[in-house]
């Protein structure tokens, strides 16, 4: 699995003009995606680095302070843009495979203390936030078992 890591000081997503998620203080916003290979246990390790990262204020992570947290689900973290001017989407999950797996991310996060607000899975959706720092970190489940450098 994928995840696109903001920390922000506020943010929401809607659909149809409709607030179906926010978080209103220091929190992350997480953008989502899956691969064909992932796993629950793949959703679970990386709820458990999102929930324990310290990237917020002092070194701390949101489990530290109590951080919300807005899941997104975002199939185009595995475009594939290697070729051609159209990007691929093959190696994204289709979404009996990669909705059950966003579903156990969110789960994971909240049997872990977190407050998750979620988007609309499959829907046309817009996120607006105020990007704190700005920060951004990407994380990739298939990097975390990797040897450190250095």
């Amino acid at each position: 699995m994928r995840a696109i890591l903001q920390r922000v000081t506020r943010a929401e997503v809607t659909v149809d003009g409709e607030t179906i998620g926010s978080i209103d203080r220091r929190g992350l916003v997480v953008l989502a995606g899956v691969t064909h290979t992932d796993t629950v246990d793949d959703a679970a390790a990386l709820a458990a680095k999102i929930w324990t990262l310290r990237i917020l204020d002092g070194e701390r992570s949101c489990a530290d302070q109590d951080g919300p947290l807005l899941v997104v689900s975002q199939f185009t973290l595995y475009a594939d843009t290697r070729r051609g001017r159209r990007p691929s989407w093959s190696d994204a999950a289709p979404a009996d495979v990669s909705e059950p797996l966003v579903d156990h991310l969110v789960a994971s996060l909240r049997g872990l203390g977190a407050e998750v607000s979620t988007g609309r899975f499959g829907a046309m959706m817009q996120l607006s936030l105020v990007n704190d720092g700005p920060f951004t970190i990407n994380l990739d489940t298939a990097d975390f078992s990797a040897p450190r450098r250095g």
